[in-house]
């Protein structure tokens, strides 16, 4: 049979791990170097064959390539925005070898302002023509919520110049900040503006002064909460379906939410019910079996508070909020794959300071 290998070629071996994916590379590298080096059929050749390469590892990491120096061609893995993807890229960079000619980064790095200029479908970005205000909320002093103002802003186009800006960021600020610094932005032309403006410049500084600020009034805050009190609520779907919530309620009392930003929501589908739409006995025992799981994993003392859970139209949600962003994709990732035959677990993570989230919880 040695024949039909030589024609169909062999195939290549699964990539389960970081380890596979950087021996899979390291028996191209030289190819990629010299496609990237002559920058002829870089696409076809180099992106086209890391692409399925990198989803197999891990679905949702994206890249940038290009030379560093002349000697020297600077991979950089991206997860887009997506912050559920920042660790595996982290840690498939962090566990790359060292191959003469080659640069890994995760993320893409910041910039000298002097040299970000992008252009976006027609538009040019550049810190000639971007400012910025901070909007200061009385309620809400930790938040971060930002107003940009460009030159060139036409109400039709706010969707394609907002994307600019975020693109612009990226490259100034460092994706890292950019991502995770920044809870609200608005994109705005000057006849909206309100305060005094700020040269897009200084905005680094006035990020970093903030987050110092921020960590500073946070850093090693925890909560205990073994002897919390909780509270049941009942309610019906539009559709007459019953849903039903166990909060933690001392949580939505707490002063100091800020200091857990991350807010993890993970759904749990089911199929088996019973008459009301809740899930059947054996249903809910496998359900409360992998809510453990995920608290065994993801304790308050490290950092992850179980606000509660909700379950209705077919789906339990069980909401965390967590000091990091990190852990608990990693956590989920792995339980997805251990629970994926039997429930198609997914889940979002996203900042929101002050748990506005959980706010119908909250008594009137």
């Amino acid at each position: 049979m040695g024949f039909l290998k030589n024609i169909l070629g062999k195939k290549d071996t699964p990539i389960d791990s970081a380890n596979d994916f950087w021996n899979w590379f390291l028996k191209h590298e030289k190819g990629f170097f010299n496609i990237v080096q002559s920058r002829k059929n870089i696409s076809t050749a180099f992106f086209d064959k890391l692409a399925p390469k990198l989803d197999e590892i891990h679905h949702g990491i994206y890249f940038l390539s290009g030379m560093f120096d002349d000697h020297t061609v600077e991979l950089i893995l991206t997860p887009d925005g997506a912050i559920r993807n920042i660790y595996a890229l982290e840690e498939l960079v962090n566990n790359a070898p060292k191959i003469d000619g080659w640069k890994f980064t995760a993320l893409k790095p910041a910039s000298d302002i002097k040299d970000v200029a992008i252009t976006y479908e027609n538009f040019e970005f550049k810190k000639e023509n971007l400012k910025f205000y901070p909007n200061i909320h009385k309620g809400y002093p930790d938040e971060i919520d930002l107003t940009i103002v460009y030159d060139h802003f036409t109400e039709d186009k706010k969707a394609i110049i907002a994307n600019g800006v975020y693109i612009f960021l990226d490259n100034y600020l460092g994706e890292l900040h950019s991502v995770t610094l920044i809870d609200n932005m608005n994109v705005i032309g000057y006849n909206e503006v309100s305060e005094e403006l700020i040269p897009i410049e200084k905005l680094k500084d006035y990020l970093i002064w903030r987050e110092k600020e921020f960590v500073e009034k946070y850093e090693g805050i925890r909560h205990n909460t073994e002897h919390d009190g909780y509270a049941s609520f009942e309610g019906k779907t539009k559709e007459g379906g019953i849903i039903l919530a166990v909060i933690n309620t001392t949580l939505l009392q707490w002063d100091k939410k800020a200091s857990h930003p991350w807010i993890l929501i993970v759904g749990i589908p089911y199929q088996k019910r019973d008459e009301s739409g809740l899930p059947d006995s054996e249903t809910y025992k496998r359900l409360d079996e992998i809510e453990d799981e995920i608290m065994l994993s993801l304790q308050d003392a490290d950092g992850y508070l179980n606000v509660g859970r909700e379950t209705a139209n077919n789906k339990r949600e069980i909401f965390f909020a967590c000091k990091d962003f990190r852990k608990p994709p990693k956590v989920l990732d792995t339980l997805i794959k251990k629970h994926n035959k039997t429930f198609e677990i997914g889940y979002e993570i996203y900042k929101d300071k002050y748990w506005k989230s959980f706010r119908h919880y909250e008594p009137k």
